[in-house]
């Protein structure tokens, strides 16, 4: 059992940033796809990043893609979405995500443990 723990979310003005992190209870072998959706009330879950393959790979949704960089540091089992320029649209609930056997279609069905959330709000 692979346990996600979040933690960097908070209340920032648009234009700043925040780094979220993401450690596992386990280690990242370059199979795992480590990602992060994002919930705003009364919407659908959205895939922003993920990264796979040990970095070689990532991905990132067109709203965030030049603004969020996804990382991770094998040796602290930690996954990082650092998000500059933020917005108020990037307010949301965030959630880290881990697929133990690669990425496929990058969407919340795929991805089988969750962490608990980290909310971000960015005021105007």
């Amino acid at each position: 059992q692979v346990q996600l723990v979040e933690s960097g979310g908070g209340s920032v003005q648009a234009g700043g940033s925040l780094r979220l992190a993401c450690t596992t209870s386990t280690y990242m072998n370059s199979r795992y796809c480590m990602a992060w959706f994002r919930q705003a009330p009364g919407k659908e879950r959205e895939g922003v990043a993920y990264i796979y393959n040990g970095g070689a790979s990532t991905y990132y949704a067109d709203s965030v893609k030049g603004r969020f960089t996804i990382s991770q540091d094998k040796a602290k089992n930690t996954a990082y979405l650092q998000m500059n320029s933020l917005k108020p649209e990037d307010t949301s609930m965030y959630y880290c995500a881990a697929n133990l056997y690669g990425c496929g279609r990058f969407n919340d069905a795929n991805f089988g443990y969750w962490g608990q959330g980290t909310q971000v709000t960015v005021s105007s």
